[in-house]
């Protein structure tokens, strides 16, 4: 289950990744997101926003560890979502998750 997460920690470092439900939305409005990450915790209304945004400009996204995991990886506190800004990161994130 670990793999993807040391790739969103590197993606963050090369400036591929936004952090923040605002950020995020704004990503996927102006498909920038190529992948939205959220966590399993991440609140029921997050959750179903962050979703049915992505659902509406069909932008792909997984349902993944939880928040702490993700806050890890990212080396920041209390992340629950991630969106993706690059082709390359969010193909091999899809890959590694769903294997």
């Amino acid at each position: 289950m670990g793999k993807y997460l040391n790739l969103i920690g590197l993606a963050y470092r090369a400036r591929k990744v936004s952090l923040g439900e605002d950020s995020i939305l704004q990503d996927i409005r102006s498909r920038k997101a190529t992948l939205v990450l959220i966590a399993n915790d991440a609140s029921g209304n997050t959750r179903k926003r962050l979703t049915d945004k992505c659902n509406s400009y069909d932008i792909p996204y997984r349902i993944v560890g939880s928040r702490q995991e993700l806050s890890h990886a990212l080396g920041k506190e209390d992340r629950v979502a991630v969106s993706v800004k690059d082709e390359g990161f969010a193909k091999k994130l899809m890959q590694l998750i769903n294997d």
